[in-house]
């Protein structure tokens, strides 16, 4: 009961600083993050959101996204979806500017300076990720995440079923631990044709029913192309193209097809071309790019090793700015559904371990900013279990130099995986989403799990070390230690001359006797660090 009020004292505590009920369009939630559709965006109070204790950050996209980690999110966001609507059958509640009175002010004047930048160069980002091919990659990212929380229960349980079948315990329970683990993923395709339907578009139903030949038993019994389909051949992709096909097929039959025949020509029509099409062509060209994304993965680490994961690793921080790592989720599902795990996801969430590296040296190089310490180490548990945001947006990124020197520890992580993949020891992943400490429970891989999980936290270590020792001697200039290794305190002499009244002593910031800032906060004034 203890933390059902807990969940709903956050949300109680968000919706006013949203704007109220009134405000709120939609309500979703993915991993980690509050999702919200809002009606006017300036009815939000930022800071006030950002001082609640259970919010780890805000981020601002095609929703407001408001990160509480995950667990959290999943159990807050019921209790949200209630407020809103016992707010609505009441009254509008107050605006955000009404509420920010009673919210909790920011302490720290150089840590919501840094929020404040990480925010400007997340809005920066945001429209310049408004490209057709980055919206189009952002729908198909829609498709896959709600996905997600199936592909972690069973992965889950797939790792405890083969723990159990290596140790020879439980012998009457594994089949039915296996039973668990494997329905879902055999069919996938046709959860995978719903969403894609129901996001470009159609109807859901029928993008599933599609999507369901592939997996169907009776597609072994025809030849295409000169060969014998097999059941689940082009898996995922397949399933993705069928149901984009029969939406656009639906449509052109909305548009054709007289009203009083709809109900009954509409979906014939749907399902036996988008089907035909899928049987005698679909399947057969997305079985051919699956085979060719797990080859090619394989190759590439077999060959690469610790080139490849030095790459792959140092780059994912980057593509992520971009909106670009979208495009890697039918890659990961594709790999999962092949080979049972992905070989990618562990080298790639090598790039939070270099973000924590980052962080402690931050932490260390100034030990005088108790504001932006405070921030770290609020940050830091959720860093750990692969929530990134809090530390990228709110102290990597705004500083500059840091987020490079954060790319370069998850490149040596990185490195450091995919040298065993060369070696012969593969790391995998049976699920997407977690990672950090959060994968531990997904890993997989061709040898032990004793050998899987220790290279996995080899990387880990050497994305912290090598994050660090990058950021602790390359990721501070001159000019930005001595701007923000300045004390928080304000001194004595300063709370005599104020009455007794403490005020921000740091030089360049709001409250200090040196401020030309008068709103170092906004985003048009707010440069990156260097």
């Amino acid at each position: 009961m203890a933390t059902e009020d807990k969940n709903r004292a956050t949300a109680a505590a968000i919706l006013p600083l949203v704007g109220g009920a009134a405000n709120v369009a939609s309500i979703a939630h993915c991993m980690t993050r509050l999702r919200l559709g809002l009606h006017d965006r300036s009815l939000v109070d930022d800071e006030a959101l950002k001082a609640l204790p259970a919010v780890m950050g805000v981020v601002e996209d095609d929703t407001y996204q408001i990160v509480l980690g995950p667990g959290t999110v999943a159990r807050v966001t019921p209790e949200f979806e209630h407020l809103v609507e016992e707010g609505r059958e009441a009254a509008p509640a107050p605006a955000a500017a009404s509420a920010a009175s009673s919210a909790p002010a920011v302490s720290a004047v150089s840590a919501e300076e840094l929020a404040a930048q990480g925010a400007a160069i997340k809005a920066q980002q945001k429209a310049k990720n408004t490209t057709p091919f980055k919206l189009f990659l952002r729908r198909i990212a829609n498709i896959f995440v709600p996905l997600i929380p199936a592909l972690i229960g069973c992965g889950i349980i797939a790792g405890l079923n083969g723990l159990l079948v290596n140790l020879e315990w439980l012998p009457a329970v594994t089949p039915a631990l296996a039973a668990m683990a494997s329905g879902f993923m055999a069919l996938i395709a046709v959860f995978v044709g719903y969403n894609t339907a129901k996001e470009f578009g159609g109807t859901p139903i029928l993008g599933g029913a599609v999507a369901a030949i592939i997996v169907f038993p009776g597609v072994a019994n025809i030849d295409a192309f000169g060969q014998t389909l097999s059941p689940g051949q082009g898996g995922v992709l397949g399933a993705l193209g069928a149901a984009v096909l029969a939406v656009y097929v639906e449509k052109w039959c909305r548009r054709w097809v007289p009203e009083a025949l709809d109900v009954l020509v509409t979906p014939t029509l749907t399902v036996l071309i988008s089907g035909l099409a899928t049987i005698f062509g679909l399947m057969y060209v997305a079985g051919e790019i699956s085979s060719a994304i797990g080859t090619f993965a394989d190759w590439l680490l077999s060959n690469g090793g610790a080139g490849a994961g030095f790459v792959l690793g140092g780059l994912f921080l980057p593509l992520v700015m971009l909106g670009l790592h979208q495009a890697l989720i039918p890659i990961h599902t594709t790999l999962i559904e092949q080979q049972g795990y992905t070989v990618l996801l562990p080298i790639l969430a090598m790039a939070g371990a270099g973000q924590v590296g980052a962080a402690m040296a931050v932490y260390v190089r100034l030990p005088r900013n108790e504001s932006i310490r405070r921030t770290i180490r609020s940050a830091l548990p959720a860093g750990l279990l692969g929530v990134g945001e809090p530390l990228i947006y709110g102290v990597s990124l705004p500083l500059g130099r840091p987020f490079v020197t954060a790319c370069v520890g998850g490149a040596f992580g990185g490195g450091f995986v995919g040298l065993f993949h060369q070696l012969g020891d593969t790391v995998g992943s049976t699920a997407i989403g977690p990672s950090g400490w959060a994968l531990f429970p997904l890993l997989d891989g061709n040898h032990s799990l004793g050998s899987t999980l220790a290279i996995y936290a080899g990387g880990l270590l050497a994305g912290y070390v090598a994050g660090f020792l990058a950021t602790y001697f390359f990721g501070f200039g001159k000019d930005l230690l001595t701007e923000f290794n300045v004390s928080q305190e304000p001194a004595p002499s300063t709370i005599a001359a104020t009455g007794g009244t403490p005020r921000e002593t740091t030089p360049g910031t709001r409250g200090g006797p040196d401020s030309g800032d008068t709103d170092p906060g906004s985003p048009e004034k707010a440069p990156v660090r260097v």
